[in-house]
């Protein structure tokens, strides 16, 4: 949708309407604005003359004046205050008052009162910043002013209306890299406007030069990264390949008054929330998220763009300009402009924009995820509500922000190594009850490469809190490990789809890593697992979620082509054997038979390959398969578990010890007729196959009826048993399947 241009609107309304252009949102009523006016109060009809005052006062400021000895500058000086940390300034006040806190008209105390006061109540506009920078070159203004003022120009940097005036003062910018103490701050600017055409050979040298002098300093590294990402050539250095916070928090003077105004606009009405800062839907106090996630228009040239295309819709490659993704709109506006489509300052409006996060997923560029990571790392470290006292109270925002990223991950399938670091520093601090949906989506996502090596951070803190917290959340981690797992396979299986043969000879080396990797979840999973059994007393919702992930397990080698397989602990498998619920037993059938399908090929293919593998099934994996398939036959099919079971940790007892139970028949304990998961059936089959017999006679289910009752219980639905017996019993004991018509029970 092409925005509509009227040189009719006053500033303020067009500014307004500019940032209101993202691509899902839907166009505004004017009406409500007009209701929000008549609905404005005497008090501020009173505070808005009063900044007029105050701003004709200030712009008619010639010379130098006291402060101690102006009552008239501290009254108009107190009402820039009032209002600016309060409610927010309008954009017409910021060209006045940048003017003459840059000037050196006043005193610094004055200058820096007035600068951090400048809080916008809806957008800054850039010719103001502009010219506020043009004040800079004259060197009116103190050391300590100019540093204040390119930390509020980072902290506003998402309120400027328009970039583009300020791209062209990149090289302004990057003459501050000279002063030792505005060098952090410029380079951090720097990193906010550069673009591929700013890299140039001898800003490159600039900054090698800076480093050898002053050593690798985060925010020189910072800047030195996104050189490289856009022109590998002329950066010859190697520089850390992993994300950090390259820059100092500039926001702490503005941060309170950017929140308190935030409040103020959404509690007025919720119209306000739409005027505030161009969005049309609820917004956070938080500034890095609430205008981040917002398509800003970024590029001067758009309405240029706009007259061109309605000219000349053909020719799309013949011209330089960019198309301003504030008009992008569909999949096939998308495709028509992929080649010249510029991403926004604001590297956050990707997150929830998916034909941004399509070109993100297709154009693969790393300068773009550079970008993305230092924004959500910086503010996921500063508006962490379990890690910042202050924003405890937040934590529904924070919730809101956690989901948004937690969808871009599906969306892209991978996780962000911002989101990785964040998880590391924050759940050994995390109570388990904060955003717990949210953070254990995130840890859904955790990249694979580096669970290994931050398994101290995020495995150690999860099982403290698993162990001591409810059932519930419980099964809230054996889920989020479950998809953990799942999606460690899937990107497994598409590398080697998207692979030629030589690619996936080369990747041997990561193809160990991976497999050690995964391994590592699965016996973590396996020991929290027995663990929580024995503490929840074996409780049934708990073993569904436990079998759940042993489910992908299981058939890790034919279905992700995986060469590993891990068999369950019997602190797992026992309970599951010898449950009350024939769900679990039915699940535990399916489970062994998926574990022979993928022992039986894996071993056909060791057999048949003449090469050498290079990854083989240890015999430890084949000796356990085996014995819990004994226990399992023994158990529900020939009754002699208590004598044939040689795990372990298995039910193998002495029979004169089973004979002090009193238990008549004990042998028959746990097969299918009379083990407790499925003596239900057993009584409905009899009711319907002995109608006569009201004593409930197990004894009578022997013969052909064995058979019916094997039929009628494949019918129930258990498909997971019959799959069990029809594969391993068979095989495992061909004799016990004759004996089967004439067996006593």
């Amino acid at each position: 949708m092409q925005r509509r241009q009227s040189s009719k609107h006053s500033k303020h309304v067009h500014d307004s309407n500019q940032t209101d252009l993202s691509a899902w949102r839907k166009e505004r009523s004017i009406d409500t604005e007009k209701t929000v006016q008549n609905q404005q109060s005497p008090s501020d009809d009173s505070e808005h003359n009063s900044l007029e005052k105050a701003l004709r006062f200030f712009e008619k400021v010639q010379d130098r004046v006291s402060l101690k000895k102006s009552e008239v500058l501290q009254k108009h000086l107190s009402t820039v205050e009032s209002i600016g940390l309060q409610r927010g300034l309008p954009p017409e006040a910021f060209d006045t008052l940048l003017t003459v806190a840059l000037s050196g008209k006043l005193a610094d105390t004055v200058n820096t009162r007035l600068l951090k006061s400048l809080v916008p109540a809806s957008v800054i506009p850039e010719t103001s910043v502009v010219s506020s920078v043009s004040w800079l070159c004259v060197s009116k203004c103190t050391g300590s002013i100019q540093l204040l003022f390119l930390r509020w120009l980072i902290t506003m940097f998402d309120f400027i209306d328009h970039k583009e005036q300020l791209h062209a003062l990149y090289g302004f910018f990057f003459s501050f890299l000279y002063d030792d103490k505005l060098c952090p701050y410029a380079c951090h600017v720097l990193y906010l406007l550069t673009r591929k055409e700013n890299v140039k050979p001898f800003r490159v040298r600039r900054l090698l030069d800076l480093q050898a002098k002053t050593g690798m300093q985060p925010h020189l590294q910072a800047l030195l990264s996104l050189y490289k990402l856009f022109c590998p050539e002329l950066v010859n250095i190697t520089l850390p390949g992993k994300s950090k916070t390259y820059f100092k928090n500039s926001e702490a003077p503005w941060k309170a008054a950017i929140n308190t105004v935030r409040r103020r606009n959404q509690a007025n009405s919720p119209v306000s929330q739409a005027l505030c800062l161009g969005t049309a839907q609820p917004q956070s106090r938080k500034r890095k998220w609430n205008t981040q996630l917002i398509v800003p228009v970024s590029s001067a040239n758009a309405q240029n763009l706009v007259g061109n295309r309605e000219k000349n819709c053909v020719d799309l490659y013949s011209t330089i300009e960019s198309f301003p993704v504030e008009q992008l709109q569909t999949f096939t506006q998308l495709l028509e402009n992929i080649h010249c489509l510029e991403f926004p300052s604001q590297m956050g409006s990707v997150l929830a924009n998916p034909l941004l996060l399509h070109y993100m997923n297709c154009i693969k560029d790393e300068s773009i995820y550079l970008r993305l990571y230092y924004w959500m790392g910086q503010t996921l470290q500063e508006e962490c509500t379990w890690c910042v006292v202050e924003n405890n109270q937040y934590e529904q925002e924070f919730k809101d922000f956690l989901e948004i990223i937690y969808k871009a991950e599906c969306f892209l399938q991978e996780g962000f190594s911002s989101c990785e670091e964040f998880l590391c520093r924050s759940l050994p601090l995390w109570d388990g009850l904060c955003c717990r949906s949210q953070i254990l989506r995130l840890v859904s996502w955790m990249p694979l490469s580096s669970f290994s090596e931050m398994k101290s951070q995020i495995c150690d803190p999860l099982a403290q809190l698993f162990f001591t917290s409810s059932l519930y959340f419980k099964c809230s981690v054996l889920e989020c490990l479950k998809e953990l797992l799942q999606n460690w396979l899937n990107r497994h299986v598409v590398q080697l789809d998207s692979g030629s043969d030589n690619q996936f000879h080369s990747l041997n080396t990561t193809l160990s890593g991976l497999v050690n990797g995964i391994a590592e979840l699965i016996h973590f999973v396996g020991w929290i697992s027995t663990v929580a059994l024995r503490l929840e007393n074996n409780c049934t919702f708990l073993l569904y979620f436990i079998l759940d992930f042993y489910e992908i397990v299981c058939d890790m080698y034919l279905k992700y082509n995986l060469p590993l397989l891990i068999m369950p602990p019997a602190g797992v498998f026992y309970p599951a054997l010898l449950s009350m619920d024939s769900v679990s037993l039915n699940h535990l059938c399916y489970i062994m038979y998926r574990y022979r399908a993928n022992l039986v090929a894996a071993k056909e293919n060791e057999l048949n390959k003449k090469k050498t593998q290079q990854f083989k099934f240890s015999s430890q994996t084949y000796q356990e398969y085996n014995q819990y398939v004994i226990a399992m036959v023994g158990c529900l099919w020939t009754s002699s578990a208590f004598q044939k079971d040689d795990h372990p940790q298995g039910v193998r007892l002495d029979e004169e010890l089973l004979k002090k139970t009193g238990v008549q028949e004990f042998k028959n304990s746990f097969n299918i007729v009379y083990h407790p998961a499925m003596m239900g059936y057993a009584i409905l089959f009899l009711q319907q196959a002995c109608p006569d017999d009201t004593t409930f006679n197990f004894s009578l289910i022997k013969g052909k009826k064995w058979n019916w009752y094997l039929e009628y219980l494949y019918a129930q639905g258990l498909k997971g048993l019959k799959l069990f017996v029809e594969s391993s019993i068979n095989r495992v004991s061909q004799a016990s399947q004759n004996k089967a018509g004439n067996v006593e029970v």
